[in-house]
């Protein structure tokens, strides 16, 4: 089964430490940096990585609206763009590894070089359109 692991700036329930990554040293962003990378490289090691990635803060919504150009806004996005800073995709074998897998995620360094503790919203895959018949 697949899970998403979204990573917050804000909205969930706060991490232990919330020093926003704007105000870490360099070292202590380089840090987390690389041990989100060598999470993802061990579970590239047992096939349970799909994919991640960090989100810039830059987007805009676009819609269709006919002929021509599609409409383009800079928001608001209370739902995404302020909130979403990145997610991985693993592809495990139960909601218990998944839960596993996001506590270990959640141990990231953060402002000190500490654990941020932070809350992850972990999301299984929709695997059947909701109401469907075969």
């Amino acid at each position: 089964m697949k899970y998403l692991f979204l990573k917050h700036y804000r909205g969930g329930p706060a991490p232990v430490d919330g020093t926003p990554m704007d105000r870490w040293t360099p070292d202590e962003v380089d840090a987390h940096m690389q041990y989100m990378s060598d999470f993802a490289k061990r579970l590239v090691g047992t096939g349970e990585f799909v994919d991640s990635q960090a989100l810039s803060s830059e987007g805009a919504f676009v819609r269709h609206d006919g002929e021509g150009r599609p409409p383009v806004t800079d928001g608001p996005f209370a739902e995404t763009k302020d909130l979403i800073a990145g997610w991985m995709i693993v592809d495990v074998e139960s909601w218990d590894r998944a839960v596993e897998l996001a506590g270990e995620l959640s141990a990231a360094p953060g402002a000190g070089g500490r654990p941020l503790h932070e809350w992850l919203e972990v999301r299984p895959f929709l695997t059947d359109v909701p109401g469907g018949t075969d």
